[in-house]
């Protein structure tokens, strides 16, 4: 039996197809710039990948139209 995997953008809902390009993931991330300095939440966006694609705060965006809204809601959000 042959398993099939699916995944939908987070912004839009468009599922993605074998060969779809320009897919990318999205993720906060806690940083602190220096060890006495509070933590900062960072926004990181890659291109796509397989294994990443399967983390549980990773956000899918089917390209850059939906990276650029996740970026600006991100930018948008209060604390």
């Amino acid at each position: 039996m042959a398993w099939t995997e699916v995944f939908h953008c987070d912004v839009c809902g468009k599922e993605k197809s074998d060969g779809a390009g320009d897919w990318w993931l999205a993720w906060n991330e806690k940083i602190s710039p220096t060890p006495s300095d509070p933590e900062q939440i960072v926004l990181k966006i890659t291109r796509w990948n397989g294994f990443l694609s399967h983390d549980a705060d990773a956000k899918h965006l089917c390209g850059a139209r939906c990276a650029q809204t996740i970026m600006d809601r991100w930018m948008q959000a209060k604390g």
